[in-house]
């Protein structure tokens, strides 16, 4: 059942917010374009769970859904999997695979967090194997991390070929893709397209949990392969995020 309480409509560009009543999202996502939607868990959880982000993403979501458009979101696992697995490490000196489990119970936890908060818009059951079979009608689907040896970005690059869709979009917190990382060189320029093969250039070969990258190097191997289109946008500037799904100009980096 869709719930009819108010919601929050986002201006786009802007972090203003109008209140109306909405109309039942349609249920059913066959007909609708999937968009496969990775959120940075820097965003979700900066320090403290930032409730300001998490109503205008809401919003956002809510408004394209009534437009159309169907979401599949995955979420990362940001500081609570950080503090979580320094402190375990602290007590006893875990491997990779424990350190990742941590990881993946963080990013399991704010998919809750989301699922709880689209609840009656959102499929009740958060997906954790994006590569098993998904029989659900609901415009919006929420997802966590899978397994250890793959990040949130693997995970949200396999989840787009499960369901066949076309486009990814990286929210993290950062404007673009930089020819080096901006706060090392202060020459390094900003990227607004750039093709797979120069982009998988720019970062390292292999995957780490700690690897600082604007796209899992494993990832975007895969996307390649699939021709998929990834957006890497700033999730604190969500109309920018609203201008790409439009197809109007945004700030961000496009990769295909």
């Amino acid at each position: 059942m869709i719930h009819t309480r108010q919601f929050a409509k986002l201006h786009e560009g802007r972090n203003t917010l109008q209140y109306s009543e909405p109309s039942p999202l349609p249920m059913n996502a066959n007909e609708r374009e999937r968009v496969v939607v990775s959120v940075g868990g820097s965003l979700i959880v900066p320090d403290g769970i930032d409730t300001n982000f998490l109503t205008h993403f809401k919003a956002l979501i809510l408004d394209k859904a009534q437009q159309g458009f169907s979401f599949t979101i995955i979420t990362g696992g940001g500081k609570t999997a950080r503090r979580y697995q320094d402190a375990a490490h602290t007590v006893t000196p875990l491997s990779r695979q424990d350190l990742d489990w941590i990881g993946i119970h963080a990013t399991r936890l704010n998919a809750q967090l989301l699922r709880n908060i689209f609840v009656g818009y959102a499929y009740p059951q958060i997906i954790k194997n994006p590569t098993a079979a998904i029989h659900a009608d609901a415009p919006i689907i929420i997802a966590a991390g899978w397994q250890p040896g793959c990040s949130t970005d693997y995970d949200a690059v396999l989840m787009a070929k499960n369901l066949g869709a076309h486009r990814l979009v990286n929210l993290s917190n950062i404007d673009y893709v930089y020819t080096e990382d901006p706060e090392k060189n202060t020459d390094a320029k900003k990227i607004e397209k750039i093709s797979w093969t120069e982009f998988r250039k720019l970062i390292p070969t292999e995957w780490d949990p700690g690897l600082s990258s604007p796209f899992d190097p494993i990832a975007a191997k895969e996307a390649e392969l699939l021709n998929l289109e990834v957006a890497i946008i700033n999730g604190t500037t969500l109309g920018e995020f609203s201008n790409y799904l439009e197809g109007k100009p945004f700030v961000g980096t496009i990769i295909s």
